[in-house]
């Protein structure tokens, strides 16, 4: 079986549910997936697609329970810690503000930021990935803040996994039904269960009371280091 699908056995171990719970979820249409010679056959990209979705639509319960299956599903001997979103965000990676009014400035301003911590070596590429994850579906959330990505890990292009931040003062329409959108994180991950990792911290802490407000009061970068780390602390405490 090619490396980009998974069979349902496979799909079970991955997620860490047991074959009865994907049948139903299949038969649910909640996975996506098709009939290949009888048997179910399920596209890495689609099943990633239908977890950035099923995180971005969970509550604090479920975001745990995805964030446990994920670490569970670290390799043998893999040297992977727990997910420190404060840790993730090198110096320089934060823009305050982030000057951009448009959906391609931003995405352009914040692979340059990302660029400029020196751990992303082609912003040209980067920044077309980006944009073609957007043009598939947006990741703009109801909240006003958008998770950018590229549609698949850009690894051979990044010296580390790490993260950048930006607000963009007033806001702009970035496809999100809730009309402008203001802050917006970029995603640079080495691989996809990290990168799921990190979509589910963000998503816990994107939900944490208070968080967006104060986030977007900061006065500037250390401000925003210790929000982050304060929250990330906090979330870490109670599992």
């Amino acid at each position: 079986m090619p490396h980009s699908n998974l069979n349902l056995q496979q799909l079970s171990r991955y997620l860490h549910l047991p074959d009865s719970q994907i049948r139903k979820l299949v038969d649910k249409g909640v996975i996506p997936s098709r009939r290949v010679n009888g048997e179910f056959v399920f596209s890495r990209d689609e099943v990633h697609r239908w977890l950035e979705q099923r995180i971005g639509v969970s509550d604090e319960e479920e975001l745990v329970q995805v964030e446990e299956a994920l670490i569970k599903s670290i390799p043998p001997g893999a040297v992977e810690g727990e997910i420190s979103l404060a840790s993730l965000i090198p110096a320089g990676a934060i823009a305050l503000p982030l000057l951009a009014k448009t959906r391609d400035s931003v995405i352009r301003s914040m692979v340059q930021l990302a660029g400029s911590t020196g751990l992303l070596w082609d912003m040209d590429a980067v920044a077309e990935a980006v944009k073609a994850r957007e043009d598939l579906h947006t990741t703009a959330l109801d909240n006003g803040v958008a998770l950018l990505h590229p549609r698949r890990p850009m690894p051979s292009l990044l010296g580390d996994t790490f993260l950048a931040l930006g607000i963009v003062p007033s806001g702009v329409p970035f496809g999100g039904a809730s009309g402008l959108t203001d802050v917006f994180f970029l995603i640079c991950s080495m691989d996809d269960r990290v990168h799921l990792r990190i979509l589910t911290r963000l998503s816990r802490i994107l939900t944490y009371p208070d968080f967006l407000r104060r986030l977007r009061e900061s006065s500037g970068e250390l401000a925003v280091r210790e929000l982050v780390l304060e929250v990330d602390r906090a979330i870490s405490s109670v599992g």
